[in-house]
């Protein structure tokens, strides 16, 4: 018997916010699953990959805004350079038109 279930694809706040209430202890795995809406097994993966990789947060420092400001502003300039090179490629596709 085949199932038409999906996997739902759930983003990583979404993870961490359901791993650190089976961390905290205070509702029951299942109580858990029914709340946030995954199964058993899931809740068991998410909470150990946690508890196996938190260490990761603190190995390097916390992220400052600066690093994501720097990557904005990367991105910002690649969207600049971007469009300039459109604009000149359209003047020259209309010329040969």
């Amino acid at each position: 018997m085949k199932s038409n279930m999906k996997k739902k694809p759930h983003i990583a706040e979404f993870k961490f916010k359901v791993a650190i209430e089976a961390i905290r202890g205070e509702k029951t795995t299942a109580e858990l699953c029914q709340q946030f809406g995954i199964v058993s097994s899931q809740l068991f993966k998410w909470k150990k990959a946690l508890l196996d990789n938190g260490q990761e947060v603190f190995k390097n420092g916390t992220p400052t805004k600066d690093q994501g400001q720097a990557e904005i502003e990367q991105l910002h300039a690649t969207i600049g350079r971007l469009t300039v090179e459109n604009g000149f490629l359209a003047k020259c596709a209309g010329r040969y038109q």
